[in-house]
């Protein structure tokens, strides 16, 4: 839709077009006009929707804390989801997964084997040596985040610990990658080159994604991608980066009798740690951890 200088920006900001997104756009049209993917408008979030997905993000990384001050062996999984649900409750907000396209729990837990959508269950309970992903995603005033960590519970095998902290390090690459008016497969294309430069395989069924004003957005951030392709980041755009890391082949397959839990198709370790991230227009910000 053609804007008139003088009207209102369509981003929401308040500002006259021409102060706002006037050159933004024409950025959009000669990247679109040179073949490239671009964001919609609803893509692009004001000031505001910032603000509101900054303070989601700052509960998130409350609930991450809150959990990894009481992680330990021999409690349940059904523990941690409870310690989930009532920090974030307490702090007037929401835990996004629970009941989302019917997931029973507020949080994923992943341990050992389990690639991701793991469910919470007291009768799973936390042994000296797993590794455990907690994945929690927030709604606050309608405003989305989501990030993971990874807990070593206890004396953990030097493999074990080797794959969660080059786990770790894949999504740092993942981050440095990021830069405004580049290009999503950037993304995918130095987390891969690492990942397999120290000998891991990567997920591919799984993706990072969108997120701020609905659980799931566009773009679909693969972890597996050519470097110049996919949509362009542009600044005011807000998604995860989020690894799923495998120390075996990156096959899996999904539990037929919960329909969520996805494993590694060879038994072997897998890890994940993820963020949520805003393109600016110098860089690249951080708002979970």
């Amino acid at each position: 839709m053609e804007m008139h200088r003088n009207s209102r920006c369509w981003c929401g900001s308040g500002k006259k077009y021409k102060q706002c997104h006037e050159k933004f756009d024409e950025k959009i049209r000669l990247l679109a006009q040179q073949g490239n993917i671009v964001p919609d408008r609803k893509l692009i979030k004001n000031k505001k929707d910032i603000l509101g997905i900054k303070k989601s993000g700052e509960i998130n990384t409350g609930v991450l804390d809150h959990v990894a001050k009481h992680i330990h062996a021999g409690m349940s999984t059904g523990d941690i989801d409870r310690l989930v649900y009532d920090y974030t409750v307490s702090h007037g907000a929401i835990p996004a997964p629970l009941n989302y396209e019917g997931f029973p729990k507020s949080v994923c837990t992943s341990i050992n084997d389990e690639v991701c959508h793991g469910i919470p269950d007291d009768t799973i309970i936390l042994q000296e040596g797993d590794i455990v992903n907690v994945d929690v995603s927030t709604i606050y005033h309608g405003y989305y985040s989501d990030a993971s960590r990874m807990f070593m519970i206890g004396n953990v095998s030097e493999e074990a610990k080797r794959l969660v902290e080059v786990t770790k390090e894949c999504l740092e690459v993942g981050i440095k990658a990021v830069k405004p008016w580049g290009h999503v497969g950037d993304i995918g294309a130095a987390i891969y080159e690492y990942a397999t430069s120290k000998g891991y395989s990567v997920v591919m069924d799984f993706a990072g994604h969108g997120v701020g004003k609905e659980f799931h957005e566009d773009p679909i951030v693969s972890h597996v991608s050519r470097k110049g392709t996919g949509m362009i980041l542009a600044p005011g755009m807000v998604f995860t980066i989020e690894p799923m890391i495998n120390e075996g082949d990156y096959h899996l397959f999904i539990d037929e009798d919960n329909g969520w839990t996805a494993y590694t198709e060879d038994g072997k370790l897998s890890a994940q740690w993820e963020h949520t991230l805003l393109v600016t227009e110098h860089g690249v910000e951080i708002l979970t951890y």
